[in-house]
């Protein structure tokens, strides 16, 4: 049976405020309630390594969510940090700070990590996915175009794959596109598989 159809007597919610997440599992034919917003302070353990950081944040978020969850429920957060030099990239401040990523993003590769994590009232899991992406060298006219007119402030590194940087800059990619937009899909799609196959396991 097709995940669609198992997840069809389930209420899956999506905990996340990212309208690439929402566009991404709506490709994959899932269907989902969006959670209201809710707040979470982003903060992690200065001990942390850098390539834990997303799948702690998306298990963070999961905590965070305020609604006690119904038998049914399945409640799904994620987060997507950019990696460069053991450093981590979140959303830009301000124009300064977008010029400063992209800069150090220019001619080189970087990581891009989201954690995610999935739970239900009794059950959580989480796990991560990384990519690698690489920049050609880009010049200081085609940083200030891009963040003139695409405004990148909601995005970790401060560039949305799937937007004009991506076309002209990104010369490639080792590993899942989608996890660089923010959603691992193919991988999620493999976790709730087995997530509801367990969970199948324990009302029997």
């Amino acid at each position: 049976m097709l995940l669609h159809k198992k997840l069809e007597s389930y209420n899956l919610i999506l905990a996340s405020a990212s309208p690439r997440r929402r566009e991404l599992l709506a490709a994959c034919g899932i269907k989902f309630t969006l959670a209201q917003p809710f707040e979470c302070e982003e903060s992690y353990p200065a001990t942390l390594a850098a390539e834990d950081v997303a799948q702690y944040l998306s298990q963070l978020k999961s905590s965070a969510y305020p609604l006690p969850l119904e038998e049914r429920d399945i409640v799904l957060t994620a987060d997507t940090v950019v990696i460069a030099d053991s450093k981590i990239l979140g959303k830009p401040a301000d124009r300064a700070e977008a010029e400063s990523m992209l800069s150090m993003l220019s001619g080189r590769t970087h990581k891009v990590i989201t954690g995610v994590t999935i739970r239900t009232k009794t059950r959580s899991q989480s796990f991560s996915v990384v990519s690698a992406v690489h920049f050609r060298d880009i010049t200081a006219e085609e940083i200030d175009y891009y963040i003139t007119t695409y405004r990148p402030f909601d995005k970790a590194g401060a560039y949305g794959i799937q937007e004009w940087i991506g076309y002209v800059a990104i010369e490639g990619i080792e590993g899942s596109f989608f996890n660089v937009m923010g959603l691992p899909v193919q991988r999620l799609y493999v976790e709730l598989e087995q997530f509801l196959a367990a969970d199948l396991l324990n009302c029997k």
